[in-house]
């Protein structure tokens, strides 16, 4: 018997409730702020550097992995 799909339509919610959304722009800035200010690059090795900028990639992907509701402008 073949498996059945199902689609479940949700109503998508507004932009500024989604959590992905906002974890990147919390980055963003972080980013923008360390790149004009280099507070933290001075005191951290580059290997240092490069897992963080990995742990808020895996961050990211986790964030959007549990996404189950589309946003809505």
């Amino acid at each position: 018997m073949p498996e059945s799909t199902e689609v479940y339509v949700t109503e998508n919610k507004p932009w500024y409730t989604s959590k992905t959304l906002w974890f990147n722009a919390v980055i963003a800035g972080l980013a923008a702020l360390e790149a004009s200010a280099n507070l933290l690059q001075p005191y951290i090795t580059g290997s240092v550097y490069g897992y963080g900028l990995t742990m808020l990639t895996i961050g990211n992907a986790m964030l959007r992995i549990i996404t189950t509701q589309g946003i809505k402008l």
